[in-house]
């Protein structure tokens, strides 16, 4: 199957730019819903019969296989970035299709197409089914409507704001970015909106739909001075109307971007060694999140891939590490009525006090490890079969002060915030470069420094933290495995004892 995106290319690149400047759009669609784009109409969410789902689903198990399923997107999603002062591009686009999946032992098919027709489903279903030819099939459960809680609340529809409202927040965020400092040169701010449709059916009877908004909001601030520059980074995003920008407001996002900025202008090089970590609430998180996160993945358990393979029920981290994955907190950017499967959300504890309690599953990672359904399974598109994703995964706040940790840690480094990193998970090795830090000096946050990056195993991590705070709070962000997909990662403020630190320079 397949499904080019097509672009508009003919408009000129000044128009271009004055239509940006305008509010208006330039459009990226499939060529089946390009004149509806051009007309400027949204296409409607597509609706079938129960009974044409059912026979779909009859037609992927023809020849064998004990699940099958059939999944429908539609997405509307609006893109535009100032930059340098100027609205330099803006996109409207546009897309549908499907997917049929088929899951036979360990074997999973899929196809997927962008035409909403009977026919191209039953093409798919035919694709898919192959991976399962001589398997022994399992009769499907006609589908019926289901329900699922609900965790998005919406005040505004963005399908119902002027896009002259998306650039007036845009131009208070570069505003107050630039009046923040006269070192602050440039400011950069990417809006991004979203609303996608989603419809599921499988071979065990379910049947969901319903309607998920998403807003992205990056500010970028670069500060130059005495022959230094740094660029400074805030980010805000939820599933929610317009109104999300009434709580968090894009000229603190701006100022707070432009003080890292200027803050880091003085920053010194960092020194290298094993010493003292402490970090600060917020998106730290994310080292949590690929070094820990990524390994508790069923996908990696089920290849018997990573550190925690055989470990439950054991003692692996330290007594007061506790580590939620929690797909259920309002609105936030991880939060999902149901992932892309129809798996119910819910709040899974992976790590309590130190003990491994559960990995997390998508269906078939499930059935392979005889574990529960932890509502994990995720895509990014049609275009892909879901796997197993974390949400908005965090750990857990502790009764410590913020204040008391860093006081009692004599000497080290103080994190706030990591630009991002990697992690192998294999072994849990991991590396994570600090866009904002400072060194440690008895026990008070003294002196910016560049250049530190953390290192280590995600074992030493979490049996090193030994001081949790009470001051819990979370980051948005992207995770990518193969897919992207949003999340949100969060941490209240940690002490690790002797983490590796790279630098420039001996301590």
């Amino acid at each position: 199957m397949t499904d080019k995106l097509f672009s508009v290319e003919d408009i000129p690149r000044r128009r271009f730019l004055e239509l940006g400047l305008k509010g208006g759009i330039a459009l990226a669609a499939a060529p089946s819903l390009l004149r509806g784009a051009l007309a400027g109409q949204a296409p409607s969410r597509p609706q079938f019969a129960f009974e044409d789902l059912n026979r779909v689903i009859r037609r992927a198990l023809a020849k064998g296989g004990e699940f099958g399923e059939i999944y429908i997107e539609n997405r509307v999603s609006r893109s535009i970035l100032l930059e340098e002062g100027k609205f330099k591009s803006a996109v409207f686009g546009i897309s549908q299709g499907a997917g049929v999946r088929v899951i036979s032992g360990d074997k999973t098919g899929y196809a997927y197409t962008d035409d909403l027709t009977l026919d191209a489903f039953l093409r798919a279903a035919d694709v898919a089914s192959y991976v399962a030819r001589g398997a022994k099939a399992v009769k499907p459960v006609d589908v019926r409507e289901g329900k699922r809680p609900s965790y998005i609340t919406v005040k505004v529809p963005l399908q119902a704001v002027a896009d002259e409202k998306r650039l007036e927040i845009m131009k208070r965020a570069h505003d107050a970015a630039l009046a923040y400092d006269p070192r602050i040169k440039m400011a950069s701010i990417d809006y991004y909106d979203e609303v996608r449709g989603r419809t599921i059916a499988n071979s065990e009877g379910l049947y969901l739909r319903d309607e998920l908004p998403l807003l992205f909001f990056i500010v970028q601030a670069l500060a130059a001075g005495d022959g230094t520059s740094h660029m400074g980074r805030e980010r805000l995003s939820r599933h929610a109307g317009i109104e999300m920008f009434d709580e968090l407001r894009p000229e603190d996002a701006a100022r707070n971007c432009a003080r890292e900025s200027i803050v880091m202008l003085g920053a010194k090089d960092a020194p290298a060694g094993k010493m003292d970590v402490v970090m600060q609430n917020g998106w730290g998180g994310v080292l949590a999140h690929e070094a820990v996160g990524h390994p508790l993945e069923g996908d990696n358990i089920a290849r018997e891939t990573g550190v925690f393979v055989g470990k439950l029920g054991q003692q692996v981290a330290g007594p007061k590490f506790t580590m939620v994955d929690d797909g259920t907190l309002p609105c936030f950017r991880g939060t999902t009525n149901w992932d892309d499967e129809g798996t119910p959300m819910k709040r899974n504890v992976l790590i309590q006090d130190g003990k491994l309690v559960k990995y997390m599953t998508d269906i078939l990672s499930a059935k392979q490890i005889r574990a529960e359904r932890t509502g994990n399974g995720r895509r990014e598109s049609f275009r892909y079969m879901p796997i197993v994703r974390m949400t908005n995964t965090f750990i857990e706040k502790g009764t410590d002060k913020p204040a008391d940790i860093l006081a009692s840690t004599k000497s080290g480094i103080y994190v706030q915030s990591l630009s991002g990193g990697s992690v192998n998970p294999t072994d849990g090795v991991f590396n994570f470069t600090c866009r904002e830090a400072y060194l440690i000096e008895n026990g008070k946050k003294t002196t910016p420094v560049k250049g530190a990056t953390l290192i280590g195993s995600c074992l030493d991590v979490i049996r090193g933290v030994d001081a949790v705070g009470d001051d819990l709070d979370f980051g948005p962000g992207i995770c990518g495995k193969g897919q992207a997909a949003e999340v949100t990662a969060g941490q209240p403020t940690v002490r690790i004892r002797g983490i590796n630190v790279g630098g420039s320079r001996a301590r």
